[in-house]
């Protein structure tokens, strides 16, 4: 491996990591905490510094591009990197006294997880929390995504970690050069936390509560600043808003650029949005229907908690507007099957993605067909075209994998001895990045229960998650470290 480029790249994110710190120091100035200023300040020079240091070290380098294996490795360093510079902020602080309980935090903000060890958010200073919601701001579309744009300006090939870090199947480029891409993907990403915050101030949220609740929507991660999450500002309206971006935050960003450029055709044939679209429609209506029939909420009432929880479940995000564990057992059944969806492949949603199921389906009935008529050529067609015939094995390797990683970390979290429901459910919310979920970590309970080893693996187990599986899963290979 090329270590000098890797700490290259490495020291690059981590002063832009670092350097995002900066608005939560502004913060901490409006709102007079100027006992926190050190707590970003600190941390903040120090990690610059370093980073400059490691840079100046590696800047004349023969090769500039990185191989697949260096990709993979920087990718994976980035990103425990990252998270171990963030959660310093919380510790020295003393908000999270635990540097355990400051890096679960942290990974579950940057892997926009949602999934929290604090039970008492609004006691925290308003400048921590800007933070803790900027990391799932920064996490949300690709910490490496960011700072693609500036590696041409490095001289820094940047094709295999955008690769090691998509999150779908499959890398779509909006245009030739993967820097383009990165920089359109931003622009985008920007256009709708605009979009939301305005949207937000409008139903009369103040600046603060509107900023966090934006970056937390649009990057589908479910930090909330209020101990009740969105249910906290007892407004239709900050729900219907929120549930309207968590949607458009799922759909795949490269159908925007497609839409700016009115090239509708595209999206009339995308597959993946006509499913999702589907999806969420058809899951509302199921639990609408459950929760107006037992009486539990008037119908306008249940059309909107049901609405909201299954957008939130389904892109990941994991916000709630109502607890919804003491709801009938067939929401409750429905909202656990949307954990195993996700969004759409290429938006800043989670989980396995609509488009590997849409794969995977099509697939199936094929298997069926070649069943009656065995000599018979079939394919698979995705949005008028066939797929590369590499697609339908690496899916179901993905599938595989996804599945052995719960089996795992629902064994492993019940060497803690918490109950089955519990178990099961964390490792669902964790390698699928979803966040809440039922029995112990249910959606108005906290992580902050689990044991110190349990928490550091399930850091392990969102990080997996995050980066679709293979790029950290590739890193215990033998293979991998044969030259």
């Amino acid at each position: 491996m090329n270590i000098r480029l890797i700490l290259k790249v490495v020291s690059v994110l981590l002063m832009i990591v670092s350097g995002a710190q900066s608005p939560s120091i502004l913060w901490a100035l409006y709102y007079h905490e100027n006992n926190m200023i050190p707590a970003f300040l600190i941390p903040e020079i120090s990690t610059i510094l370093l980073a400059l240091l490691m840079f100046l070290s590696c800047r004349n380098l023969k090769s500039k591009s990185l191989s697949a294996k260096d990709g993979f490795f920087t990718v994976a360093s980035i990103w425990f990197c990252a998270t171990a510079v963030g959660a310093i902020p919380f510790y020295i602080s003393g908000a999270i006294p635990s540097y355990t309980d400051a890096f679960f935090e942290t990974m579950s903000g940057f892997t926009t997880t949602g999934a929290s060890i604090l039970t008492d958010i609004e006691s925290l200073p308003k400048s921590l929390l800007f933070w803790r919601n900027m990391t799932h701001y920064l996490g949300g579309l690709g910490i490496i995504v960011l700072a693609v744009a500036v590696f041409p300006l490095l001289g820094i090939g940047s094709m295999r970690m955008i690769k090691a870090e998509t999150t779908g199947p499959t890398v779509q480029k909006i245009m030739p050069k993967i820097t383009g891409t990165a920089k359109i993907l931003w622009l985008i990403y920007m256009s709708l936390t605009i979009c939301e915050t305005i949207c937000l101030l409008l139903c009369k949220l103040s600046l603060f509560d509107a900023l966090t609740t934006t970056m937390s929507t649009v990057a589908t991660g479910g930090f909330s600043v209020r101990n009740a999450s969105i249910a906290a500002y007892a407004s239709p309206c900050v729900e219907i808003v929120v549930t309207v971006f968590m949607f458009l935050s799922g759909i795949n960003f490269v159908l925007y650029f497609s839409l700016a450029m009115r090239n509708f055709g595209i999206i009339r044939r995308n597959t993946e949005l006509k499913v999702y679209t589907a999806i969420f429609i058809i899951s509302t209506l199921m639990m609408t229907a459950s929760l107006f029939r037992q009486n539990i909420y008037p119908f306008l009432t249940a059309l909107r908690y049901a609405s909201f929880q299954s957008i939130a479940i389904m892109t990941t995000t994991g916000f709630y507007s109502a607890n919804y564990i003491p709801w009938p057992a067939f929401t409750n059944l429905i909202l656990l099957l949307l954990m195993f969806c996700g969004g759409c492949s290429g938006s800043t949603s989670g989980n396995i993605k609509v488009i590997r199921h849409v794969v995977i389906w099509k697939h199936s009935f094929i298997q069926l067909k070649k069943m009656m008529r065995p000599n018979a050529v079939y394919s698979i067609k995705k949005d008028g075209g066939l797929i590369g015939k590499d697609l339908v094995p690496n899916i179901y390797g993905f599938f595989t994998l996804y599945f052995i990683l719960l089996v795992i970390t629902a064994m492993f979290v019940s060497t803690g001895g918490h109950d089955l429901v519990t178990c099961i459910s964390t490792a669902i919310s964790t390698v699928g990045n979803v966040g809440p979920g039922f029995g112990g970590i249910g959606p108005v309970n906290s992580f902050g229960f689990f044991q110190g080893y349990i928490k550091w693996f399930l850091c392990f187990i969102m990080l997996t998650g995050r980066l679709e599986l293979y790029t950290i899963m590739i890193l215990f290979t033998p293979t991998f470290w044969k030259r």
